[in-house]
């Protein structure tokens, strides 16, 4: 009995950490199996295919960026204006004067060119580039027989005197002349003390409405030069400085030569320079052109840097409201209608007159 008593309290405490410990690997032994089951038939792939799917998603709005081109062509209307006139071919390379004066076109002798009769040479000269360039452009008549002799190859220089900001100052200019009979190029150049204020220059031929320029160039002081084209393939008149354009229908000008137009008119048909009469001519300027009413005022004597001489007065003067230049040139019939005076006054009451002062012949 004692040896008894004494042994139960020994075995009863391994038999229950026996069991304990079976029961704890049975346990873990079934966890194991629990997640290698799960792991085997519960795959984690399905759950990630809903997120591939959404990138997939998220990549396709790349695609429509495509149709980016429609967007820009909304905004051709304003580049189409001048491809809708059905008169207007494809547009060609840039002018340049060299290639732009074909021999083909030369005209008659210097002594002599007729012109044949245009009922409406200005017509439709409105401004095709721009829907909103203003106003149509005014039109232009010539219902009369014109006959042009532009003037022989010359030099001629200048006294320079000028009104800027109530100040009178002094200076020098010049413009060349040279005529081979069919083509022409005009350089000309003002300054003041010793500042060159303004240069130009213009290049082209003749045809049968007389002058007929190709290209012409200007530079102000202080301000970048600015070309406008008289493009004969297109028949077109367009300006580096601006978007405007206007129909070339012949007998248009520009700044520089519009003053050897009307010397060759004078020598080649005097009777049109009647006091209070009219000449109607297109002219291009730097960013934009208009009907020159050329009116001429009558015969003066005036006294310049060669002495006294008879010149018609002829003068432009811009619409009210404009602030384009008021021009009045003086050309002299006694020295082959070489303008012997110019002047350009601003709207301010500026200006820019310039005396002849010399003639040199050129070849």
């Amino acid at each position: 009995m004692g040896l008894t008593s004494l042994q139960l309290p020994t075995l009863e405490p391994r038999r229950l950490r026996r069991r304990i410990i079976g029961l704890a690997l049975a346990s873990l032994v079934l966890h194991v199996w629990v997640l290698y089951w799960a792991n085997t038939n519960v795959s984690l792939v399905p759950s990630t295919q809903p997120e591939t799917k959404l990138m997939q998603a998220a990549l396709r709005p790349t695609e429509p960026q495509k149709p980016i081109v429609p967007a820009r062509e909304a905004r051709k209307p304003v580049v189409r204006a001048k491809p809708k006139r059905p008169s207007a071919p494809p547009p060609p390379a840039a002018i340049e004067p060299s290639s732009a004066l074909p021999s083909q076109q030369a005209a008659t002798p210097v002594d002599s060119i007729p012109i044949e009769t245009a009922s409406e040479p200005f017509v439709d000269t409105a401004p095709i580039a721009n829907e909103n360039a203003g106003s149509a452009q005014e039109t232009s008549k010539a219902d009369q027989q014109y006959k042009f002799a532009p003037p022989p190859s010359a030099e001629l220089k200048y006294d320079v005197q000028a009104l800027r900001d109530g100040q009178t100052v002094y200076g020098g200019g010049k413009i060349g002349w040279q005529f081979d009979g069919a083509r022409y190029v005009i350089n000309g150049e003002a300054g003041i003390l010793f500042i060159t204020v303004l240069t130009f220059g213009s290049e082209g031929d003749t045809d049968a409405f007389g002058i007929a320029p190709v290209i012409y160039r200007e530079k102000r002081f202080r301000r970048s030069e600015t070309n406008t084209h008289f493009q004969r393939e297109r028949q077109l008149i367009s300006f580096s400085s601006s978007t405007l354009s206007y129909p070339r229908k012949g007998g248009e000008q520009d700044r520089a030569s519009i003053i050897w137009q009307l010397a060759a008119l004078g020598r080649g048909d005097r009777e049109k320079f009647a006091p209070n009469s009219q000449i109607p001519i297109f002219v291009a300027g730097v960013r934009d052109g208009e009907v020159w009413n050329i009116q001429v005022i009558g015969e003066e004597e005036i006294d310049v840097g060669i002495g006294k001489l008879r010149a018609w007065h002829v003068t432009r003067t811009p619409r009210q409201g404009s602030y384009e230049q008021k021009l009045d040139i003086w050309l002299a019939p006694e020295q082959n209608w070489y303008p012997v005076r110019l002047r350009f006054t601003e709207v301010n009451g500026d200006y820019l007159d310039m005396s002849l002062s010399s003639i040199t012949a050129t070849q």
